[in-house]
């Protein structure tokens, strides 16, 4: 056998190599593009229900509150507007510290995609 039938073979087998590594490659991608989407979608969707939950409790939470404290200083007026209050400067705090949420919310998360 030449040299040139030798570098001819050799060449086939490393195209041979290659397009199979593509192949996998294509293959691999496919799949962890797959895991990540179904990872989102089941994260979005428990985020959802539990918080539709939370904000259905919450909203009874703050009824009730704002009916104890309307009754305590015998204005439910006054009783609604306090727990108002407080929800604003809750709401407040958390656009103070957006950043520092934010940045968990992005690690915990790159957690989940990057392993």
């Amino acid at each position: 056998m030449s040299v040139f039938e030798q570098i001819n073979q050799t060449s086939s087998q490393a195209v041979d190599k290659g397009e199979e590594f593509l192949k996998k490659s294509h293959e691999y991608y496919r799949l962890k593009i797959f895991q990540q989407l179904t990872s989102s979608v089941s994260l979005l969707v428990k985020a959802v229900v539990v918080g539709a939950f939370v904000l259905v409790g919450l909203l009874f939470l703050a009824i009730s509150a704002a009916i104890g404290i309307g009754k305590a200083l015998d204005s439910v007026s006054l009783g609604y507007l306090i727990v108002g209050a407080i929800f604003i400067l809750i709401s407040v705090l958390f656009y103070m510290f957006r950043s520092k949420i934010n940045n968990k919310v992005i690690a915990s998360l790159s957690k989940t995609f990057f392993d």
